[in-house]
């Protein structure tokens, strides 16, 4: 189902606030910023969580389980597009006549009156937003900002700032993307995906012009190294007010160029115009460097320095679940990646292939790449089986987990083992299929050696197995 825009008053005349579903990546940071503001705030959610916790440790009221009476005295309910209609608490506002908003909506609110910095974008969102935030805080200008994922530094998601931007993860999935006050657009790569909601890419790509083409914007900041953004960069000349390319290309206004892969990280120069200079980032990757040429693109267009912008991004440490280091043990390097698409799984995967060959140089080891992927939703599985498959030749061993199901019901003949049927067609041979999740801790100590790097792929609830494995690996002879 794709959301039409509505008109929102501004998030102090909302309250009370009750979030269901408050524990979910996109709904947590929104509800702690009305907590934030001294908005009486609520929220529940199907089952206990970090997230949850951290809600509760800010001042909201939390419940697990969904009940009727927990809606209280809310005036306004916040929702999210995988709540289903009978959901009861639901069910209870409409019956009571309350303001019923999308969590897009509520974070609209929040944005009146603040210069709109909003990250779209197939891929990249949520690290590019988190970059854009670092630089800025960095640069003491105190934006406020939501994240799709926590700060590696912080754990937080959200902040509400002093200074007058404020930064968004734009979700695309649902046209979520254009309800917020944009000034500034950011659009990372048009690829395929949600086909459930927009039914062609053709109208999934319409969706982004619609985005940089919203009444507000002033400036659109896209990738011109991707055919579907560069396509719609060209389409845009003549309707976007003011557009910034970023990318390797040559035609980049912010570019990319002598790239060099390192351990932990990545240094390239950056060019704006006739300014110059070297960038080195703590995250790995040249599609990271992509979202640091997007982030310093917006930081120049609200008055950083050159200087500013590229020491701020400098000290950007990552997000929760991206390419995010889970242990160094015994020769053994583990990660956890967000990566649940083909095109997210390769940026992943060619990244963690630079890294392993960094860290091969530097340890004289030689190590493989060892990818672990739990694909997400039968939807999207029955969908890109086959692009999974080709991607998962990319590492020297894949490890293939069945299917987290999330909001979707099963779908017969739809597991896992379509993935490994089509790696095994695309010619991995190196293949292993693990369908229990508490199991794949064990499997990968079996087979991992000094030297190599694992990196565990998916959106659904993979990410426990790095901490489980890193706890296999301290027992080895090696770490003690």
């Amino acid at each position: 189902m794709l959301l039409k825009p509505i008109d929102v008053v501004p998030a102090d005349q909302v309250g009370p606030v009750h979030f269901i579903a408050a524990g979910g990546s996109g709904m947590s940071g929104i509800a702690r910023l009305y907590a934030e503001l001294g908005i009486k705030t609520s929220g529940s959610d199907q089952s206990d969580s970090t997230a949850l916790r951290g809600l509760a440790r800010v001042g909201v009221t939390t419940y697990v389980g969904h009940e009727a009476s927990q809606v209280g005295d809310a005036k306004t309910v916040v929702i999210s597009s995988a709540i289903r209609a009978n959901n009861v608490e639901l069910v209870e506002a409409r019956k009571r006549g309350l303001r019923i908003w999308h969590r897009s909506a509520a974070l609209a609110a929040l944005m009146k009156g603040k210069r709109g910095v909003s990250v779209a974008g197939t891929h990249g969102k949520t690290t590019t937003t988190a970059m854009t935030a670092v630089m800025l805080s960095e640069a003491g200008r105190d934006p406020s900002y939501v994240i799709g994922g926590p700060l590696s530094t912080t754990g937080a998601s959200s902040a509400i700032g002093t200074g007058d931007a404020f930064v968004v993860e734009a979700d695309e999935s649902d046209a979520s993307f254009l309800q917020y006050p944009t000034e500034i657009a950011v659009i990372t790569n048009v690829g395929a995906d949600h086909l459930v909601n927009w039914g062609t890419p053709e109208a999934y790509a319409d969706g982004f012009r619609a985005f940089a083409t919203r009444p507000a914007v002033q400036h659109v900041v896209i990738n011109v190294d991707d055919p579907g953004s560069r396509a719609l960069a060209e389409a845009l000349v003549g309707e976007a007010r003011n557009i910034i390319r970023y990318g390797e290309a040559a035609d980049a206004d912010v570019r990319i160029t002598d790239v060099t892969p390192q351990r932990s990280g990545v240094e390239a120069t950056i060019t704006y115009g006739d300014e110059s200079g070297r960038i080195a980032l703590q995250v790995p990757g040249n599609h990271n460097l992509a979202n640091a040429a997007a982030a310093y693109a917006v930081g120049r267009v609200l008055g950083l320095t050159h200087d500013e912008a590229v020491d701020a991004l400098g000290r950007f440490e990552g997000t929760l679940r991206r390419f995010q280091l889970i242990t160094d043990t015994a020769g053994i390097r583990v990660y956890d990646d967000y990566a649940h698409h083909p095109t997210e799984i390769r940026a992943a995967l060619t990244a963690a292939r630079r890294a392993t060959s960094a860290g091969n140089e530097a340890t004289g080891l030689s190590g493989r790449l060892i990818a672990c992927f739990q694909p997400h939703l039968y939807s999207r599985t029955l969908d890109f089986a086959d692009e999974f498959g080709e991607v998962m030749t990319l590492a020297d061993i894949a490890v293939i987990n069945d299917i987290c199901g999330a909001r979707e019901d099963p779908v017969p003949g739809v597991t896992g083992e379509l993935v490994v049927d089509a790696a095994r067609k695309h010619g991995q041979e190196n293949l292993v299929y693990v369908k229990e999740k508490y199991d794949l801790p064990a499997a990968l100590d079996e087979i991992a050696e000094p030297g190599d790097l694992i990196i565990t792929l998916g959106c659904g609830d993979v990410t426990i197995v790095g901490p489980l494995l890193a706890d296999l690996l301290k027992q080895r002879p090696e770490a003690k």
